[in-house]
């Protein structure tokens, strides 16, 4: 079986398995809690996609959630509640139990702000609220079922969206888009959020869209691990700085040198000249 001999660090709430080979599945797993996200488990998950970077057998991440309801309808909110009234009442959590009044440094479920160096896709297979939209927005790909629905509801709730999606938001769709979907909390469809962009595809059915998602991501598999890392951190690049050509700057000096010294790069080049398919080896960039 793919990746049996991994030892993945554990995640709470959740399933990691190995389905292909190269591919690692995140499956968000409290359907009855339509897959929301505890305060510990945005540490455990963040842990998760720190190994799966340095794991050089890994190339790429595919998230989804359990059920037929939700992909992630965001943070549990009664540990918000709870959190806020510990709050009111005196207790310091942010010095005392940070891992239960703030994100990690990925933000939202560990990834709504990943950087990372490997790709994320996403299988969207219900609604995605909250903070799993915010993880929709920072996602690499995100392939959706038919019936996904899409939204930022927190300021209905008296909060607001603070895993990073807000800019992402902006960022992708422009300010008055963003403003019609954030400030009114309302709900998009699928097909409105690949009018949008802010989704890759959509699925042929509801039942299908774990497997689409797969099938990209074996695509993306298949190549150089090292071309993969190189060409998401331009794509990433671009995105998060002002400057297009300032972005260029950073990732080909950061990688070129290195990427063209590698062995992935000599063995794609062999293998072109040679007309042959390359055998690829884990990345060390």
């Amino acid at each position: 079986m793919a990746g049996s001999n991994l030892q993945p660090p554990p995640v709470e709430g959740c399933a990691v398995t190995f389905p292909h080979p190269y591919i690692l599945l995140l499956t968000l797993s409290r359907p009855s809690q339509m897959n929301s996200i505890t305060h510990t488990m945005n540490w455990y998950i963040q842990n998760l996609f720190a190994w799966f970077d340095a794991e050089p057998s890994l190339r790429v991440a595919v998230i989804t959630g359990s059920g037929t309801k939700a992909f992630c309808a965001g943070s549990d909110l009664i540990e918000i509640e709870a959190s806020r009234k510990s709050a009111l009442e005196g207790q310091d959590l942010k010095t005392a139990q940070p891992w239960l009044h703030e994100h990690p440094k990925g933000g939202f479920a560990g990834v709504s702000r990943r950087r990372g160096k490997k790709p994320m896709l996403l299988a969207v297979n219900g609604v995605a609220l909250g903070g799993g939209f915010e993880i929709v927005l920072n996602s690499d790909i995100a392939i959706a079922s038919p019936k996904a629905q899409f939204g930022l509801p927190e300021a209905q709730v008296g909060v607001y969206a603070y895993g990073g999606g807000l800019p992402r938001l902006v960022r992708a769709v422009g300010m008055q888009a963003a403003s019609d979907i954030a400030l009114t909390g309302r709900r998009i469809s699928a097909q409105e959020a690949l009018d949008l962009r802010l989704i890759s595809g959509i699925a042929k059915s509801p039942e299908s869209v774990l497997e689409e998602t797969m099938e990209k991501a074996k695509q993306i598999a298949a190549i150089s691990p090292d071309g993969v890392i190189v060409t998401r951190d331009a794509l990433r690049e671009a995105w998060e700085t002002a400057s297009v050509e300032r972005a260029f700057q950073i990732t080909h000096d950061s990688y070129f040198d290195k990427l063209m010294r590698s062995e992935n790069s000599g063995e794609g080049l062999s293998a072109f000249r040679e007309k042959r398919k390359p055998k690829w080896k884990g990345s060390k960039l």
